[in-house]
């Protein structure tokens, strides 16, 4: 079984070769760097202090949570840079051949979702420099959606362009939005008087069950930011020169870039409350209220480029690998990037962003409760069940272990039904609801411990060694 079957593999599915490793500790930092330091990541802890928190709840709240998903994300990391595969081949050793379809295209849809939105939120920062430089021009009917189809134009030809142009993209852009970040900051303590002053908004709540309330929910909302990336890693980490380079890079670049980012948005989303009476969560809408056209233009140029890092990088590289898992005869990565960005178009990405509410309340835990149990079931495949060992040509084969009954393997789609179904059920039942603020951790959890029970009560795992064995045999 040395050549692959060409109905589960193409160029972008197979395992990378040692040329293809070119991705040192600085690209994972930058890649980090790169998508943390973008507008949803400024909204997310924004929200946060238009929902009642103070700066340092609302960063206390940031960081658990992302050091919570830093968890599920080395672990899924460690199979890409180990065997060089990406995440839709890693899922077939759970699900099958075939049923890794289910898992991988639910990742794409959140992803479409996501693309969606920083295109819309691109395609508004044009829409808002065009105001600085022609007043008039921005007021015209329909070129707010002009603007949005042109950034959707612009990250479908960086897509073209294929994986190495992403590396290149992120390594200029984390720096250069480090530097636009710290300039933010200035401006605003500039503006706000000091330091005190920007983070001088105190907390709505008046007990700690108030504060609660609001904390859990928010907590799984900054998990399930990320919860897409703990799935999709591999895509990324196997183009790692090493373990060490993407361990480091990654335990140093998720926290910290989240960190100091979320506290930018934190610490001016504070002060516009002190400046405007009110917390203003939209970084666009917030510049626009100083009418300073070069400053707006500026910082508008740094959002553009924050938001086509972040879309690219996040939102194409797996999406597109998984619709090329569907059908890779026919779809390439090229043609899973445009799949993902007519979808992106179709999913409405100006209603997902319209309020706090809908998009942590809404959108985040939404799809965490779909997310969560992919990741569950896993990390627990990976490391439980087969200890870190994979035969990689059986991925590629339909004869192969990983067949199980006609290309699927109907304990993870039991485990994963029942992590979603747990995960949502509060959403119909009332007494129930407190199951859906945790959705991520209750999906992940129900799954694994479900899908680990399944396995041990089964017929014993083929191990990989065992597999060749008996290749080499026949």
């Amino acid at each position: 079984m040395s050549v692959h079957d060409p109905s589960l593999s193409n160029n972008d599915l197979s395992p990378t070769g040692p040329a293809q490793r070119t991705w040192g500790m600085y690209n994972y930092i930058a890649l980090w760097f790169s998508m943390s330091m973008e507008i949803t990541t400024y909204q997310l802890a924004s929200s946060l202090i238009a929902k009642g928190m103070d700066w340092k709840q609302a960063l206390a709240t940031v960081l658990l949570g992302n050091l919570i998903v830093l968890v599920p994300m080395l672990l899924n990391a460690h199979a890409g840079t180990k065997y060089g595969i990406p995440f839709p081949v890693l899922i077939r050793a759970p699900f099958g051949v075939r049923g890794a379809n289910i898992p991988a295209i639910l990742r794409a849809v959140v992803a479409c979702g996501w693309f969606g939105i920083q295109s819309w939120i691109g395609g508004t920062a044009i829409h808002s420099m065009l105001g600085v430089i022609w007043p008039g021009a921005a007021t015209m009917d329909g070129v707010r959606w002009m603007c949005f189809l042109a950034f959707w134009l612009l990250n479908m030809a960086i897509v073209w362009r294929g994986v190495e142009s992403i590396r290149h993209l992120q390594a200029f852009g984390a720096p250069f939005m480090f530097v636009m970040a710290a300039l933010l900051m200035i401006w605003v303590r500039m503006k706000a008087g000091s330091f005190g002053s920007m983070l001088s908004t105190p907390s709505q709540f008046h007990s700690t069950g108030d504060f609660l309330r609001v904390f859990f929910p928010s907590l799984t909302a900054m998990v399930g930011y990320w919860a897409t990336l703990a799935l999709n890693i591999p895509d990324f980490t196997r183009y790692s020169k090493s373990q060490n380079a993407q361990i480091v890079g990654q335990g140093f670049g998720l926290p910290v870039a989240m960190t100091l980012y979320t506290f930018v948005g934190i610490s001016v989303t504070s002060a516009s409350a002190v400046l405007f009476g009110k917390p203003i969560w939209n970084p666009i809408e917030l510049i626009g209220a100083f009418h300073q056209p070069v400053v707006a233009f500026v910082a508008l140029v740094a959002i553009l480029i924050a938001t086509l890092n972040v879309n690219i990088g996040a939102n194409v590289v797996s999406p597109s690998n998984d619709f090329s898992n569907l059908y890779p005869r026919l779809i390439s990565f090229r043609t899973g990037g445009l799949i993902t960005g007519f979808l992106g178009l179709a999913m409405c990405p100006w209603k997902l962003l319209a309020t706090p509410d809908s998009y942590i309340f809404g959108w985040l835990i939404g799809y965490s409760a779909l997310l969560g149990p992919v990741a569950g079931v896993m990390v627990c495949d990976y490391f439980l069940i087969r200890g870190t060992d994979l035969d990689v040509n059986s991925l590629y084969h339909r004869d192969g272990i990983y067949h199980y009954t006609k290309g699927i393997n109907p304990r993870a789609l039991v485990a994963l039904g029942a992590g979603v179904g747990v995960a949502l059920l509060g959403t119909v039942a009332p007494p129930f609801h407190f199951l859906y603020d945790y959705a991520w951790f209750v999906g992940a959890f129900v799954a694994a411990g479900l899908y680990l029970a399944l396995m041990k009560a089964a017929a014993p795992v083929t191990d990989a060694a065992e597999s060749l064995n008996a290749a080499g045999s026949n």
